[in-house]
């Protein structure tokens, strides 16, 4: 039987308050992310404001239910182990305000001046942050307190995918005006006149791929976020998989099998933490488990498992080994309820309905030198529909804003009407500033709090 601590008053508060924080930058993640869905089915008037986003949240909604949970716990194990699992069951406070504060804030900023800005790097920023202000709180070096090899690969995700959105959809655009030449497909928007029927439908249905990829990818950040928040601030209600009862027996086995792994190849400064959390793990029994300690010894032993798979001493053979470990005992702590999926949908939708304005104009009329035309809407969208629906089923997060804004750069070049240097050097600045402050504020805050 698993044995779950009891509620306190100061938990349920603590949960309340973070709850705020996660449904708030969620909110204000519709803002910017979302937007770009709607954007040229608004801008071209193929649809009315109102239907278009509740249109996009339904497609939204459909996206988060069929995306799954890869990108969700990819975000969520760029933390140290000992942030994402504290010792002992304490509340993960100072890593939640930390990590929601910083990203609230600068998503408000941005949007604020109308600039397209990632949620994603937001996100990621503030969780390098966190890890980086773990490690000067336990005198830690850096390298052994922060998951680089994951933490490259996410960045990687987020720097190829626009460069992919650019000359994709240059090129789509180049091609349809060869191939396709009726001329209304290439005029911006007169007045309040929708497009012609098919032109109306292509948009649409660009915009309904949009907007369930952006679901699939978007989506499960945000439900990584939200299962952050529940898991950290009441460990020992939320630790385990409701199923976990099922995954309970293979742990000892697969614990056992580990142990000289982690032995001979860890050398990343987990080994004395992972050998102590793989040794009590193998003599795990249904009848008598701790879910929270449970928890933390099975991240511990997942973050020495990443080092063997990584490290060059390392068989193939023993580097396969490693990662089919660490399939079996993932399900027992990575898991997201119904409840959390629809939560995520909810607060994404409602911020597409009112905070959508000024990137839809920011798209619209400040990217390139003239303005969007359906054509180019179209095959921005189309492709970043395609990068994004990928990337989520990969379990790469992406950023919607980057490829869809990067994708309108590249019709713009296609076209030949050139882009308009100074909105262009606006993104570029967000884009590369993003990460830098949203790490030195999260990495303070942790810090500060937590002395």
């Amino acid at each position: 039987m698993l044995h779950f601590a009891p509620y306190s008053v100061l938990s349920i508060l603590a949960l309340t308050t973070c709850f705020l924080l996660v449904c708030v930058f969620e909110f204000v993640n519709g803002f910017h992310d979302t937007a770009n869905a709607v954007a040229t089915v608004i801008y071209t008037h193929s649809l009315k404001p109102r239907v278009a986003v509740i249109w996009s949240g339904l497609m939204n909604f459909v996206g988060v239910l069929a995306g799954g949970i890869s990108v969700a716990y990819g975000l969520v194990e760029l933390l140290p182990a000992d942030v994402l699992s504290p010792p002992n069951g304490d509340p993960a406070i100072p890593m939640l305000i930390s990590l929601f504060g910083t990203a609230l804030a600068w998503n408000l900023v941005t949007w604020w001046f109308g600039i397209p800005n990632s949620s994603s790097h937001c996100v990621i920023g503030a969780l390098i942050g966190v890890a980086i202000g773990d490690a000067f709180l336990h005198t830690r070096g850096l390298g052994n307190s922060v998951d680089w090899s994951q933490i490259w690969k996410v960045l990687r995700a987020l720097a190829i995918s626009p460069i992919l959105g650019l000359v994709g959809a240059g090129g789509l655009y180049f091609i349809l005006k060869h191939v396709v030449k009726d001329p209304e497909l290439y005029q911006p928007p007169q007045g309040e006149k929708p497009p012609h029927g098919w032109v109306r439908g292509l948009l649409i249905l660009t915009c309904t791929g949009v907007s369930f990829s952006h679901g699939s990818n978007d989506g499960q950040k945000s439900i990584g976020l939200i299962m952050l928040t529940i898991i950290g601030i009441l460990p020992a209600t939320f630790a385990l998989s409701p199923n976990a009862g099922s995954h309970i027996p293979q742990i000892a086995p697969q614990a056992v099998i580990a142990a000289p792994l982690l032995q001979q190849y860890d050398h990343d400064g987990l080994r004395e933490e992972a050998l102590a959390s793989v040794a009590r793990l193998q003599t795990t029994e249904p009848g008598n488990i701790v879910a929270s300690q449970l928890r933390a010894d099975i991240y511990e032993v997942l973050a020495g498992l990443k080092s063997v798979a990584s490290s060059t001493e390392a068989s193939g053979a023993e580097k396969k080994s490693a990662k089919d470990i660490s399939a079996v005992l993932r399900p027992t702590v990575e898991y997201a309820p119904w409840w959390v999926r629809l939560l995520s949908a909810l607060c994404l939708g409602l911020g597409t309905m009112i905070g959508y304005k000024r990137i839809v104009h920011t798209l619209g009329e400040k990217i390139g030198n003239t303005h969007l035309t359906p054509a180019q809407g179209a095959s921005a969208e189309l492709v970043g529909a395609g990068l994004i629906a990928t990337a989520g089923y990969t379990g790469l997060p992406v950023s919607t804003t980057h490829i869809i804004t990067a994708g309108i750069a590249g019709t713009m070049l296609g076209s030949g009407s050139g882009i308009n240097p100074k909105m262009l050097t606006k993104i570029a600045l967000a884009w590369i500033f993003t990460l830098p402050i949203t790490i030195a504020i999260a990495a303070t805050l942790f810090y500060v709090i937590s002395m």
